[in-house]
């Protein structure tokens, strides 16, 4: 059996070499720093959910390749089922710590998207790269990784590709140079969630690429603290208030980080894509149909936890929930929308002959799009619950609260609800400014790609002319009712 404690997972953040600064200051130990703590408690407790009976279902399943029990983020997904269990388990995380877990989701479906992509590409061009990833895979099972999926580039100008940037060649993370024990590479990997609490990094293409890309054309997996890897932790919401006062944000956290990559060997048995153009494209279309299916259940396990904020604020002001139905009903119905798309991407999916299933982009998209504009719509309704307590500013400090001098008379007034204390009150409403305009915000518009080329991916699957007959047919029309021509 292979299902890592909690604690062996921090201890192997502890052994790993400091190499993510923040503030211009290198963290020396990412699972104390008030910088990383939180993403990291936010990723352990899914190492807490294998030990709970009531979650372990969630979190532990039986590995593909040995048959052994294994931490679920690490086995790529081979069966609808198991995609539904992704979400099943990334909503539950969301509900209980309130945050993204990037490590234990973007990873784990880089992971299975390539398990597909490296069986044609070793048909096509006789490549081992399946083996590879076997092997890697079993060992992140055997120990228990927490790996992040690194897919978004630098970019640069965005009216050039890849491969025809004018100015910075390094824009896309490319290959610098082949050797015959592996590759070297340089550039850039681009707000990447959760690298703090990772083990390890997996990159990936972000796009597709012609065969005047194909240095950029490249996947590979290394440890989190590689020689050549430098990470910076992205400036984060509240950053001030959230490292000193003691209630501003909640233990748990997520954060961001680029990642610089300044001539990275990698060894052959880590690399899994080095120059096949054509497979980024594959890669990019099952990625992004798989992920976008199973984002619905991230923002629907946030949408929960407002929920039971909005809960929280409503009694400790000292007024019932039922005064609040309809506020409450239309929350839920936003985080049900985008769970069940997603679980209706997946279920009309197909299966791939190596066993990945791909959901159905068409709705995977259209899910995408509605986890832009839904989740906003009920922080918006968490916000007009709990009043403007929760706006940003309308509170004194912790120090002010808890002050000899102030506190007595602070509390005072901020007790509302019989029974609750002034001090519940005040950090409800801190949570619920976390949720709805603070560093508790899921990517909703930009997480997994932008909503507008989740559109261009709708708009491509809709089969325009295709309804149109059916609509004539239905009229009984029998002429030709053609695009007009300027």
């Amino acid at each position: 059996m292979t299902v890592i404690s909690k604690e062996r997972y921090l201890k192997s953040l502890k052994k790993m070499k400091p190499n993510i600064y923040k503030f211009d200051e290198l963290i020396k130990d990412v699972t104390t720093h008030p910088a990383t703590r939180g993403v990291v408690k936010t990723h352990a407790h899914g190492f807490e959910m294998a030990e709970n009976p009531d979650t372990r279902e969630l979190a532990v399943t039986a590995s593909h390749f040995t048959g052994k029990e294994v931490m679920r983020w690490t086995n790529p997904m081979l069966s609808k089922e198991e995609l539904v269990m992704n979400m099943k388990f990334k909503r539950q995380m969301f509900l209980e710590a309130g945050n993204c877990q990037a490590g234990e989701c973007v990873g784990w479906q880089v992971a299975t998207i390539m398990w597909s992509v490296t069986a044609d590409m070793d048909t096509k061009y006789g490549t081992n790269y399946q083996k590879r990833l076997k092997k890697y895979i079993l060992k992140a099972q055997k120990n228990g990784w927490v790996i992040v999926g690194a897919l978004t580039d630098a970019k640069g100008d965005r009216s050039y590709g890849a491969d025809k940037q004018p100015e910075n060649k390094d824009a896309y993370l490319h290959i610098v140079e082949k050797r015959e024990d592996g590759i070297v590479v340089r550039g850039c990997k681009a707000q990447i969630a959760g690298v703090a609490a990772a083990n390890e990094i997996f990159v990936v293409p972000t796009t597709g690429l012609s065969e005047a890309g194909k240095d950029y054309a490249v996947s590979f997996a290394i440890p989190r603290d590689q020689e050549g890897v430098t990470i910076i932790e992205s400036r984060g919401v509240s950053d001030k208030r959230r490292f000193e006062e003691g209630w501003d944000v909640p233990d748990y956290g997520i954060s961001q980080g680029w990642i610089f990559f300044d001539n990275v060997f990698i060894p052959n048995e880590r690399v899994f894509m080095a120059g096949e153009f054509e497979a980024a494209g594959q890669f990019i279309t099952g990625f992004t149909a798989n992920y976008r299916a199973c984002i619905g259940a991230c923002v629907a396990g946030q949408g929960d936890c407002m929920i039971g904020t909005a809960v929280l604020s409503i009694r400790s002001n000292g007024l019932s929930v039922k005064k609040f139905n309809d506020k409450i009903v239309e929350m839920s119905l936003n985080n049900e929308n985008t769970y069940a798309m997603g679980i209706g991407a997946i279920t009309l999916g197909t299966q791939h002959p190596s066993g990945t299933v791909i959901a159905d982009s068409k709705i995977a998209h259209a899910n995408k799009v509605f986890v832009s504009k839904l989740p906003t719509e009920t922080r918006r309704i968490c916000q007009e619950i709990c009043g403007g307590i929760v706006e940003t500013g309308c509170m004194p400090s912790y120090a002010d609260f808890k002050s000899e001098q102030n506190g007595e008379m602070i509390q005072k007034y901020f007790k509302a609800g019989k029974g609750v204390s002034a001090e519940t009150r005040a950090k409800t409403a801190r949570l619920a400014e976390y949720l709805t305009v603070g560093g508790g915000i899921p990517g909703c518009m930009h997480g997994g790609g932008s909503p507008d080329g989740a559109r261009m991916v709708v708009k491509s699957l809709t089969p325009l002319d295709e309804f149109a007959e059916h609509a004539k047919k239905i009229a009984g029309i029998t002429e030709d009712v053609l695009e007009p021509v300027k």
